[in-house]
């Protein structure tokens, strides 16, 4: 179920846009050519991006203009790739980003 907005009242209708296929954690999706990832994610009911490194909580898109780095996900094997600024390509391999095994250590304090 696409939850694309296909008309809207100010920008008027999506035409003439190329459908490509891409996955996200192992899940086949599709999306438009170019939109950013963040949009075809959402478009298909993704809200949940990745998970905070330390205490693994969901975070999904925040600012959506590349300021907060909320969106990180790895790309076709590459980490940290803001998917609010990347756009979507036929193809493409993206994964959340999950919890780091805890405790984190502090390397510092170890050898201070």
């Amino acid at each position: 179920m696409s939850e694309r907005i296909l008309n809207h009242p100010v920008l008027g209708s999506l035409e003439n846009t190329e459908e490509v296929s891409f996955t996200f954690n192992g899940q086949s999706f599709k999306g438009q050519k170019h939109e950013s990832i963040a949009a075809a994610l959402l478009a298909n009911g993704v809200r949940t991006l990745r998970y905070h490194e330390e205490n693994g909580t969901p975070r999904g898109i925040y600012c959506n203009i590349g300021h907060c780095f909320e969106c990180r996900v790895n790309v076709n094997g590459k980490q940290g790739i803001r998917a609010c600024l990347t756009p979507l390509q036929d193809g493409m391999v993206v994964e959340s980003g999950n919890q780091l095994p805890t405790p984190v250590r502090d390397w510092s304090a170890e050898h201070a």
